[in-house]
This record gives structure tokens, sequence and C-alpha cells, in this order.
């Protein structure tokens, strides 16, 4: 799952066939509605081994651990890279 999930995000924000605005990640988020919070990835700021981190709306840097990702996918064309459920 990990290496799946990061080489992904790597993916996206490097190679010159994605666009990273078109993507999002879904993760698990006690308390957002349905527990489940989109972060774009435009604004993941660095892709580690065991998560990543992101600035919130705030200007924050959180780490997210892999294990909470549920999905990423292209936002505009609905194609999934990955998702937790298969």
């Amino acid at each position: 799952m990990v290496s799946r999930i990061r080489e992904a995000l790597n993916k996206i924000r490097w190679h010159k066939d994605f666009d990273p605005k078109d993507y999002e990640v879904h993760i698990v988020h006690r308390g957002a509605p349905g527990d489940v919070k989109v972060v774009p990835v435009l604004c993941i700021t660095e892709v580690l081994s065991g998560g990543f981190k992101f600035r919130d709306a705030d200007g924050d840097e959180k780490v997210i651990p892999y294990h909470r990702v549920l999905l990423i996918r292209n936002r505009v064309s609905g194609d999934v890279l990955y998702s937790k459920e298969g």
C-alpha cells in the first residue's frame, strides 16, 4: 500500500504527463463531513516514506500517514490512481 501511494503522489508531482492541479487525495479526517477530507495535490509540500506533508488553508503544515489515505484521483477525469478498497 505505502509504495503505491508514494509512487502515485511522486508521479503526479514530478512526471511531465501529470498536472498536479487536477489531482486530489481523500483522507480519513474525523469530524469532517463523512469523516473524509479532500487535499489538493498542489497543497502537498513533501512526500515522505511513511506519509506526506501538506499546507492547509490556514497555512499550517500537517503530516498525514499513508494509512489514512482512502483515494487518489483526478478530479477532472475521475480516473482513480489509488483506492484503499481495491
